[in-house]
């Protein structure tokens, strides 16, 4: 898929792109460009990795890849916001990560390499206007850009999955983030003007369409920023697998923890350490709310959507406790504006973003005074910003 001739934005961005690719390589031969997008998750919040419904969009900004051949076996990589080079023999390559920015997208080079094993060498520079560490899968866009671009370099003819797939395996496996499969999946597969309902025990996927007439998606950032593949984020997942274990005696056909009932949970919750319990009590709920939050948004009950999405924020602040004092500022002040239909912290937590579902219509006004209560409690702003939806990864061609 190449850009349309409409989207201006993005192919000012690649122009922009190219020229620090011919700055950081020097001139000659062709650059190819590619794009990948993030994602902000509506529900299902820390569903993923214990096998329940989440429900994600792609949005129009990302990471952008530029890559130019060379007639050795070599990657050199580089990014437009992270200094230094990185020199990769194919032939002899690290097979640790290196504790880098770079550890992203080399991990998908290995798995692909395993792929063709005559792959040449390449000039790569990753850039972009997606935030790191914001909540908005940086490090999938980066992983799914990475793979669709060295797919196409190398001419291995993969699939939307089996991109998919490597960007997921370079995660867990190479840079050790334990991840589960909303974030590559909910790129790698996009479809425009539709969230992805993507049930993560068996893979299988839908795509609902939202009315972009009568809404609009905003993320408010609350600029905290948090490292996904250390500390919290991977205490939270050996925690739910904890619990799971807890109770997995009560439930005995479960195979995660998503398939343990509200029933189950209610007669044996407290059997859990409380910390265990409360990390239950969240992915319990939050199954039934995601199932309750499609069932809405299939009629075109936006309001009762949207209440869950504030539910599910008062069940990530008190019983997965992953928020922060920011992201739950911006939420109670998006709850007090009329227009807003749901809002709560997006990604892992910690830090990072809100996403906030309003009417088409009150995007200035409710993005101005959302803002100001923000400026007001920390004094300093948060970045609001209302974002389309985006079509996946695809190739840039002016």
């Amino acid at each position: 898929m190449t850009a349309k001739p409409t989207d201006r934005a993005l192919l000012e961005l690649c122009a922009r792109h190219h020229d620090a690719f011919v700055r950081a390589y020097g001139s000659g031969g062709r650059v190819r460009l590619f794009f990948a997008p993030g994602r902000v998750n509506l529900m299902g919040a820390h569903l993923d990795y214990n096998g329940g419904p989440v429900m994600p969009m792609a949005i129009d900004r990302g990471t952008v890849v530029a890559l130019r051949p060379r007639k050795d076996r070599a990657l050199l990589l580089r990014s437009t916001t992270e200094p230094g080079e990185f020199r990769i023999e194919l032939d002899a390559a690290p097979s640790a990560a290196l504790r880098a920015w770079v550890d992203y997208p080399l991990g998908v080079a290995l798995e692909l390499f395993r792929e063709s094993p005559r792959a040449v060498g390449l000039e790569v520079l990753f850039g972009g206007n997606l935030p790191v560490g914001a909540g908005l899968s940086s490090s999938a866009s980066i992983c799914v850009a990475t793979a669709f671009a060295l797919d196409q370099a190398w001419g291995l003819e993969l699939t939307p999955f089996a991109r998919v797939e490597a960007a997921l395996r370079a995660e867990r496996q190479f840079v050790g983030v334990h991840c589960g499969i909303m974030d590559p999946y909910s790129i790698g597969l996009a479809r425009p003007g539709h969230l992805l309902w993507l049930d993560c025990k068996d893979a299988s996927i839908e795509h609902l369409p939202i009315d972009a007439a009568q809404v609009r998606i905003a993320v408010a950032d609350t600029g905290v920023r948090r490292e996904l593949a250390e500390g919290a984020f991977n205490q939270r997942v050996a925690e739910a697998k904890r619990a799971f274990e807890g109770l997995r005696p009560f439930a005995p056909s479960a195979t995660c923890l998503r398939d343990v009932s509200r029933a189950v949970f209610e007669r044996h919750g407290r059997e859990l350490e409380p910390v265990l319990r409360r990390r239950a009590h969240h992915v319990v709920h939050e199954v039934e709310r995601t199932f309750a939050a499609r069932a809405a948004l299939v009629v075109g009950d936006l309001e009762t959507f949207g209440r869950s999405m504030f539910d599910t924020h008062v069940s990530l602040r008190e019983q997965y406790e992953v928020s922060v004092p920011e992201l739950d500022l911006l939420v109670d002040a998006a709850r007090a504006e009329s227009g807003v239909l749901g809002a709560r912290l997006t990604g892992a937590g910690f830090g990072g973003c809100v996403v906030i579902l309003l009417r088409a219509g009150s995007e200035a006004r409710v993005a101005e005074r959302v803002s100001a209560a923000f400026q007001r409690r920390f004094q300093r702003a948060a970045r609001i910003e209302v974002f389309q939806s985006d079509p996946g990864p695809r190739e840039i061609v002016d």
